[in-house]
């Protein structure tokens, strides 16, 4: 007891009033963090009810996760509790970020059973900025459309459509992500790409000043088929039946020969560039769900073309 009558503890009873280690409490003393109500006569600290609710304070600061200045601060109240909390809540966040961005790395390496060199890579590509991103997309539609006139839309929506990949992706979309840098910057599939969008540069300049020619026109094609080949290959219309032919009637008019023939290039072009793939990994990356694939429609479409042509 002191002279006011409150009970002093030695460093001993603190450690087992409070289930501190000894040393830890002794650590804090000796930096300030925790200084002494007094001292016995053979020069031993002494700690009072104030000390070791201050004590409570430092721990808890502690297990949250505050270094020693930041906890020094709070206990000289040169800063408050919330301050320095609202900015450790940030720091916090910014590691939360980055362990889920590795932990998406590593799942990725785990599942491809990647080497070296292909984790290295891949760790790059995942740590690319939004505008590093963008810039691989653009160089690729560049590289695709360069010199070709071909519907300005297709290439504005394949130039400005960014792969928005978050600040905490998920596995799937790091994994989407990786693959469709790594198609894109693929020569074999920029060379197949490439082929597709001259076809459609050359029926834009076949349609003469017609709607073919018009901004757009390949989205119109794309869902005609959908109205059209889609309903029709679902019910188990045969691509060779007289019903097919009918199909293809409704889509592209009566007329048949060099017409059709041009439609079929285009669509054979497009199915071999995996174009569609394209569309489905930057869809991943963003988070969003793809499209039902057209794929099997355009099949069914190139199918009947060279039976009833």
């Amino acid at each position: 007891m002191n002279d006011e009558g409150c009970e002093l503890l030695t460093i001993g009873q603190l450690s087992q009033r409070t289930g501190m280690p000894v040393r830890t409490i002794r650590y804090w003393s000796d930096i300030g963090a925790l200084p002494p109500a007094g001292r016995s006569a053979g020069g031993y600290r002494l700690y009072d009810a104030q000390c070791a609710a201050r004590l409570q304070l430092v721990r808890t600061l502690r297990e949250l996760g505050l270094g020693l200045d930041d906890v020094q601060r709070v206990l000289e109240r040169e800063t408050t509790v919330a301050a320095v909390a609202a900015t450790h809540v940030r720091a916090l966040d910014a590691q939360i970020q980055a362990l889920r961005l590795n932990r998406a790395v590593l799942s990725t390496v785990a599942r491809r059973q990647s080497n070296t060199e292909e984790m290295e890579l891949m760790n790059k590509l995942a740590r690319l900025s939004a505008q590093e991103r963008k810039t691989i997309i653009e160089d690729f539609a560049d590289a695709v459309f360069g010199g070709l006139d071909a519907d300005p839309q297709l290439r504005e929506r394949m130039r400005s459509t960014a792969p928005d990949l978050p600040d905490d992706p998920t596995p799937e979309q790091v994994d989407a992500w990786i693959e469709l840098a790594e198609l894109v910057a693929d020569p074999d599939f920029r060379r197949r790409m490439r082929r597709m969008v001259e076809h459609n540069a050359t029926a834009r300049v076949q349609a003469g000043p017609g709607p073919g020619a018009r901004p757009g026109a390949f989205m119109f094609f794309a869902k005609k088929v959908s109205l059209l080949v889609g309903p029709a290959r679902e019910r188990g219309v045969a691509p060779e039946s007289v019903e097919a032919g009918q199909v293809l009637d409704e889509l592209l008019g009566s007329e048949v020969g060099s017409r059709r023939a041009q439609v079929l290039e285009r669509i054979e072009a497009s199915l071999d560039a995996q174009a569609e793939h394209y569309w489905q990994l930057l869809a991943l990356v963003r988070g969003e769900e793809p499209s039902p694939p057209t794929s099997p429609d355009h099949l069914w479409l190139a199918q009947a073309l060279r039976t009833h042509s």
